[in-house]
């Protein structure tokens, strides 16, 4: 499907803060890179929230310009001092190289896990920052000799004054920068908001031999150099979380911009809000510190694993630009919604080559509209029930939001058959609630715990009396 049938892409610009419409550089090739992990640790739940939303971006993408033509780079930060610290504490008898590979093989393996169960596509490439190496070291060279950086202490530094509009991003200017600047920490900076390309490492930290010494990468360098080898200097689509556009995204900017003297590093810039978690700052010491691996393996929170479609739902129904409080009520409500759409499909052609709903694409098209997507599909899912090709279309545009079908996602051990029937038995429950047939009612409850099925009665949206149910444990 070729854009511009049906849709206009829009989308927020973080550089221009406005929404503007979206116009690739080359249709043939859409280009899009994100910030991924550092591989030191398991992901947690804010670090699930750019693989949702910009996985949901990339499938619109890849649906309104054609898989062939969308290449999607996420890359992997694998030498970093937290994965230096973290292997030091993990693996103490170990050589140093060894232990940091354990460190980084193991996350970065559960990372991919991860991210499958939450219903993400693989992106086109996934670059290691060990494997670019040369490409950081190019870099370096081309910003050394056009005087944007130099040598000092052993370090290689660039010189944010070179640049006159640097601070474009993120709204910060110069003089901003130095106030709160250590200065006398940094006394070898030209100036105090210069930041590290190339550092010295001791013989018991990783290292590349370079010209200015063995030593390893600053942060920043990394996504430059992996972004130009597989998107080029200039490509469509640069994105990650909030936290990123200062000093992050900023001193990409600048790195790439000087090295090539291009006007631009990516002409769309995108940003998801920050996560809070029960309306609290997600934080270890809190206690509250929740990885997606505990949250799909263990029952940490709620007290019972989630399924990653559901984490998916909670994740997209606040728009991504957001704040978003992650709580059990929401991922309760992911649940029951979820679970309506799909069983809204059980009579949907499997197989079936059908488009998404073309108002789901619409909203979507405008910004990553996902509630008024969603309002789209509850009416779509009332329709499925009477309409074959409602349900079909409904299956379609599921699958192409990332939600499965061929599972109801009822509680472990328990057939999508006895799934069925259970709610069928909640349906006439509900029924003989509404009629005042009680001693039905309660007969039905009766019955159903008899199987271990627990009921939970509500109210829904439109305050009408809904029921929702799960396996007692």
């Amino acid at each position: 499907m070729a854009l511009g049938d049906t849709q206009t892409l829009r989308l927020y610009n973080t550089l221009t803060r406005t929404k503007e419409v979206f116009t690739p550089i080359d249709p043939q090739n859409v280009r899009m890179y994100v910030c991924g992990p550092t591989v030191y640790d398991y992901a947690h739940i804010g670090n699930a929230r750019p693989v949702i939303v910009f996985d949901l971006l990339f499938r619109l993408l890849r649906h309104l310009y054609g898989e062939s033509h969308v290449t999607y780079a996420r890359n992997i930060t694998d030498v970093d001092d937290k994965i230096n610290a973290r292997a030091v504490r993990d693996f103490p008898g170990l050589e140093l190289n060894e232990a940091i590979r354990r460190v980084t093989e193991t996350t970065a393996n559960q990372y991919q896990k991860d991210t499958k169960a939450l219903g993400a596509l693989k992106p086109t490439y996934q670059p290691r920052a060990t494997d670019n190496i040369p490409q950081m070291q190019s870099l370096i060279t081309s910003l050394i000799g056009s005087e944007h950086a130099y040598e000092a202490a052993g370090e290689v530094l660039f010189a944010v004054d070179s640049m006159p509009d640097y601070g474009k991003l993120s709204g910060r200017n110069l003089e901003d920068n130095v106030a709160g600047a250590r200065i006398a920490v940094e006394a070898h900076k030209r100036n105090p908001a210069d930041f590290v390309l190339w550092k010295q490492s001791s013989e018991a930290e990783p290292g590349w031999p370079s010209p200015w010494g063995r030593g390893r990468p600053g942060w920043h360098i990394e996504c430059s150099a992996m972004s130009e080898r597989y998107l080029g200097q200039v490509f469509d689509i640069h994105a990650g979380g909030l936290d990123l556009i200062f000093p992050h995204h900023e001193n990409e900017i600048a790195q790439s911009r000087c090295a090539h003297g291009t006007h631009t590093m990516a002409n769309y810039w995108l940003h998801n809000g920050f996560l809070q978690v029960e309306g609290q700052k997600m934080s270890k010491s809190r206690g509250n510190f929740i990885t997606i691996h505990e949250l799909l393996e263990t029952e940490k929170f709620g007290g019972r694993k989630w399924p990653g479609e559901v984490l998916r739902l909670a994740m997209l129904m606040t728009h991504y630009r957001e704040p978003i409080d992650f709580s059990v009520k929401r991922l309760e409500e992911a649940e029951t919604k979820l679970r309506d759409w799909q069983r809204a499909t059980a009579d949907a052609t499997r197989g079936a080559v059908m488009p998404p709903a073309e108002p789901v694409l619409e909203a979507l098209s405008d910004d990553l509209n996902f509630h008024r997507a969603s309002v789209a599909i509850d009416a779509l899912a009332k329709a499925a029930r009477t309409e074959q090709v409602a349900a079909d279309t409904l299956g379609a545009t599921l699958e192409f939001l990332g939600f499965g079908l061929d599972t109801l996602l009822q509680p472990a051990g328990l057939s999508a058959d006895a799934s069925v029937d259970i709610e069928e038995a909640v349906n006439r429950r509900l029924t003989a609630l509404n009629t005042r047939d009680f001693a039905t009612a309660d007969a039905i409850r009766t019955e159903l715990l008899t199987q271990g099925v627990q009921l939970m009665d509500y109210k829904d949206e439109d305050g009408q009396r809904a029921t929702k149910w799960e396996m007692k444990r």
